[in-house]
């Protein structure tokens, strides 16, 4: 998921529910799609080693499911905003960005002003968390 180049990951929060239901919908997904297995055992892997936290208790800063988040590739200073979505919600062309995608996967946990590096198909890429706005209440 996280493609670190360091050995110090950072910190990944989430709450119970999201924790809850992602892992139920990794299960699902690979259970009727075993060849998917590889592609989501890093979001498997992401959630063992989250700090899962009651959803009152995270701060607003945390991408959650719903967050919109502002990203900005620290090479290119591109900026790139999503909404992290549930696959069944996911819209690129509206930001929607599904939780199953690999940057979708990438962000779930982290906080506001976190860095990472990303692999994709064209290489690696330094990234920061510039903006957490929380879910927009239901």
């Amino acid at each position: 998921m996280n493609a670190m180049t360091s050995t110090t990951l950072p910190l990944l929060r989430i709450s119970t529910s999201d924790h809850l239901r992602l892992r139920m919908l990794v299960d699902i997904v690979i259970k009727s799609q075993p060849r998917l297995r590889a592609t989501l055992e890093p979001l498997r892997a992401e959630l063992e080693r989250a700090d899962v936290l009651p959803p009152e208790l995270l701060p607003h800063t945390v991408v959650v499911m719903g967050s919109k988040v502002e990203v900005q590739d620290l090479e290119s200073g591109e900026v790139d905003t999503y909404t992290l979505v549930y696959p069944e919600h996911a819209d690129g062309a509206a930001g929607r960005l599904s939780i199953l995608a690999p940057l979708g996967m990438g962000l779930i946990g982290f906080t506001e002003g976190d860095t990472f590096t990303w692999c994709t198909p064209g290489g690696p890429r330094q990234l920061l968390i510039r903006k957490v706005s929380p879910p927009a209440a239901a």
